[in-house]
């Protein structure tokens, strides 16, 4: 009897023992994230304007996402969305001018249940300090580009550099140092680059200096086959890039040394178009060229720190069960349109680069055309740490996606809502996009706008008014109501002080 009872006894401690390895076997999860990085900037998705060789080598040995999509194409939104699995009427976080309520549920505080170690380096942009999160070294607000001063939960702590190699190094030394080696780990790695006024790094000043960045077909856009919205924005190239944004004058907030190599740098240029005095479309177009330098310049000390962390992780064998995800908390205009910034559904903000490296899970090279979110990114979490997937979470878990098993009743539309009217002037709107139509509703206006993709890519002349798209835009403004009941948006933006009132509804 004794001996039978040690080895039921044995027998539970093995399992128990196993029960432990699998769980410190679970995969490290590395999300990275930079600010504003369009699509049209990585090579993998075909840029003509620069190469990024380290972001493409998660398209070499992961997946491409061609159709990842934001709910609300803006910084803090898009962040609180990422963090809880849900759109910003749910989050409360519906503009950059909320504070996120940082005692709600979020997938950093599950993770952290479910075994995980947590930690978030970088951007964070959402006005509450992180929760959820072992470690976290945060910029404040918006952040520098040169010399931050970064927020931690013992102090501010000054650094001295660049602002993109910085957050690489803070990554690295979490990932080597600081990090609870028995347990697998989040960590989100969140650059403010490429975000404006786009200052480049000392040694990236002088790049593309005498190249020509080719021009965008929309760069002169004159938006008429749209409505008023697309005209009264504030955000164009020609008339709404500032001093400060050109480099005409210098960076504030530099050292001596930094200052004088920024100045060197630009002096030349800045002699000549001052000079010049260009007017019209030749004034345009070089501001268009030292715009989208020195962007191009800030997203080529993004993607070489990204190869920073990605030669960390296969030096020390963390690649081998490590799924790594670099996307942007948005996308972003580079000159298309005539513009510069983000906020509209239209599809160079409201898509956004999605690229995803998982061995043994994912085939290398793979490209999917699966509409998918950053709404999606939390469950996806959950499930590749095998934890519990809370029910009022409104995305859906990209793991069979990334494994070629995409479900029979994957989504064939996604639903968008932008609140915010103050900077730029974009319009609040919402809408629907499938994978050939686009409808949007500028509701404070209440003018509407649809676009066949298919056949105008560019999104340049609504079809609403037209007769023939009667039929077509009754279907979609029906399956418009039906994604904005499953998706709970009654026009009503929870507040966290005080319950929601069910029914109760605000303006939108």
């Amino acid at each position: 009897m004794r001996f039978l009872m040690f080895l039921v006894l044995s027998c539970w401690a093995l399992l128990g023992t196993t029960s432990v390895s699998a769980a410190d076997a679970r995969p490290n999860i590395v999300f990275i994230m930079s600010d504003d990085h369009a699509y049209q900037a990585i090579s993998a998705y075909g840029s003509n304007r620069n190469k990024t060789p380290h972001i493409d080598r998660l398209a070499k040995e992961g997946m491409r996402f061609d159709r990842a999509f934001v709910t609300n194409s803006i910084c803090g939104p898009s962040r609180a969305t990422i963090l809880t699995g849900k759109y910003n009427h749910l989050n409360g976080f519906t503009t950059n001018e909320k504070t996120f309520n940082g005692k709600q549920q979020t997938v950093s505080k599950l993770l952290q249940q479910a075994g995980y170690t947590t930690a978030m380096i970088g951007k964070w942009h959402l006005v509450s300090d992180p929760t959820g999160f072992d470690h976290w070294q945060i910029l404040q607000g918006q952040g520098p580009y040169y010399n931050p001063a970064m927020k931690t939960p013992n102090g501010v702590v000054k650094h001295i550099g660049y602002t993109t190699e910085i957050i690489a190094d803070l990554t690295l030394d979490w990932l080597e140092n600081k990090r609870d080696k028995d347990k697998p780990f989040l960590l989100m790695c969140q650059h403010k680059a490429p975000h404006r006024n786009w200052q480049p790094g000392p040694k990236y000043l002088n790049r593309y200096k005498d190249v020509k960045i080719p021009e965008p077909d929309t760069l002169f856009d004159d938006y008429k086959g749209r409505t008023s919205a697309a005209s009264e924005q504030q955000m164009t190239v020609a008339k709404h890039l500032s001093r400060n944004d050109l480099k005409l004058d210098p960076p504030q907030g530099l050292t001596p040394e930094q200052t004088a190599e920024f100045v060197k740098a630009y002096a030349e240029e800045n002699k000549a178009f001052e000079e010049a005095k260009l007017t019209g479309d030749d004034r345009t177009r070089w501001m268009y060229q030292r715009y989208a330098k020195d962007y191009l310049r800030c997203v080529d000390a993004v993607d070489d720190n990204v190869g920073r962390v990605l030669d960390y992780l296969d030096q020390s064998g963390l690649a081998k069960n490590t799924i790594v995800i670099y996307t942007a908390d948005q996308g972003w205009y580079l000159g298309e349109h005539g513009w510069y910034d983000k906020r509209w559904m239209y599809e160079e903000s409201f898509r956004t680069p999605l690229l995803i490296r998982w061995p043994e899970h994912i085939k290398p090279g793979s490209v999917s055309s699966d509409m998918v979110m950053n709404l999606d990114f939390a469950q996806t979490f959950l499930e590749i740490a095998k934890a519990n997937i809370p029910a009022d979470m409104q995305g859906r878990s990209l793991v069979p996606v990334l494994e070629g098993k995409t479900p029979a009743d994957w989504r064939k539309s996604v639903y968008y809502h932008y609140y915010e009217l103050a900077e730029h002037h974009v319009q609040p709107h919402y809408g629907i996009r499938t994978e050939r139509y686009k409808l949007i509703h500028f509701y404070k206006k209440d003018e509407w706008e649809l676009f066949d993709l298919q056949n105008d890519p560019q999104e340049l002349k609504s079809i609403y008014a037209e007769a023939s798209s009667a039929e077509l835009v009754a279907q979609l403004k029906k399956e418009l109501t039906a994604l904005r009941a499953q998706y709970q948006d009654d026009g009503s933006v929870v507040n966290f002080d005080e319950p929601k009132v069910p029914g109760k509804k605000k303006a939108g």
